[in-house]
Parts: structure tokens; C-alpha cells; sequence
């Protein structure tokens, strides 16, 4: 799974260089860089796009992911979501529009640049591991807290990152954020 991740998101971030729209991995991916590697089917890229770079970014991608450029220029408008599906692997790259809030622009300065392999050359803009806590426990908030797999992220990334985790960021956050009390259970969690 992982080799067919970084073909699919690779031509994306070189698209996204290549246009100046700084962006970084989250989601699975950011998850089982920082913690416990599990499958995935999609990856989740978070960008920070501008109405400009909808028709280069479809022109660049079109022969390669099947894609709708009226999906894309709506997730620009409403700092949303849109897919693109790389034709070779059939592999979905979900792209995040930034959005504007005060957090949102904080993991861009906080991104770190890392090979997904060991072996692979290739240097990945990935989310910080407390950004990546931070979105993984939002997610699960928003899933009404029963998704095993985005609980599981967060400790697979607590229990691996252990005490270089900046707990000060962490909290400050969460409580902005409003789930301080799931960032707590998780702590505990993770002891355990």
C-alpha cells in the first residue's frame, strides 16, 4: 500500500511546487509516519490553495487522476475537500483546502520534511506528530467519537513519539480546539 501512497501523491506535490501552494501529508499517513503503520485507501493532503491555481493544477494532473475542475474550484471557494483518483493505482488523494482559522495556518510552519520509506528517496512535507494528534482527535470529535481507527492513530503516535511530544502545544490546542478532554483520555490511554 505504501509504495502505491507515494506514487499517487508524488506527481500532486510536484504539481503543488511547481504552482507555489505550500501544502503538507496528514491524516493515515502522517499517522503511521509518526506512529503505528496501518493500510490505508486514501491520502489526505492539506493545501493552501488559491482560485489561480484551479485551472494549472487540472491542466498539470488531468492525463494522470480523473478529476472534476467545478469540485475543485467549489473546495477552493468553500476551503473544502475535493478527490482526485490516480488512474494507475486507482488510489484517492484527498486534498484540503486551508482553511483560515488561526490553527489552521500553524501546522504549515510546524511541517516536517521526511521519507514515508526508509529506503525512498523522496522527502514528504508531513504534519508535525501533535498536529497530526490534534487533526486525528478533531476527526473523531466530528465522528460522534466511535472511530477506532482515528483513536488507534493517536495512541499509535503517542505511544511511538513519547516524551519529544511539545505537551504545552498539545494542550494549548486542544483546548482551543475543544477536545482537551479527548487529548487527556488519550494520555491516559496511551500509559496504559
Amino acid at each position: 500500500m505504501i509504495p502505491d501512497v507515494i506514487v499517487a501523491i508524488s506527481p500532486v506535490m510536484d504539481a503543488l511546487e511547481m504552482l507555489g501552494a505550500p501544502y503538507y501529508i496528514g491524516g493515515s499517513v502522517a499517522s503511521s509516519a509518526h506512529g503505528m503503520v496501518r493500510g490505508t485507501v486514501n491520502a489526505d493532503l492539506i493545501a493552501d490553495l488559491k482560485f489561480e491555481h484551479v485551472s494549472p493544477l487540472a491542466e498539470i494532473l488531468g492525463k494522470e487522476y480523473y478529476l472534476n475542475v467545478d469540485t475543485i474550484t467549489d473546495a477552493v471557494r468553500g476551503r473544502t475537500c475535493f478527490n482526485l483518483i490516480h488512474l494507475a493505482t486507482m488510489f484517492k488523494v484527498d486534498v484540503f483546502a486551508a482553511k483560515s482559522s488561526p490553527y489552521s495556518r500553524l501546522p504549515f510552519a510546524r511541517k516536517l520534511s521526511r521519507a514515508i520509506l526508509e529506503d525512498s528517496p523522496r522527502l514528504f512535507f508531513i504534519a508535525s506528530p501533535e498536529d497530526t494528534i490534534l487533526s486525528k482527535l478533531e476527526w473523531y470529535r466530528l465522528g460522534d467519537e466511535i472511530s477506532e481507527r482515528q483513536w488507534t492513530d493517536v495512541l499509535g503516535v503517542m505511544k511511538a513519539q513519547g516524551e519529544i511530544l511539545d505537551r504545552a502545544y498539545l494542550q494549548k490546542w486542544a483546548v482551543e480546539l475543544h477536545v482537551a478532554d479527548l487529548l487527556e483520555k488519550a494520555w491516559k490511554a496511551a500509559r496504559s
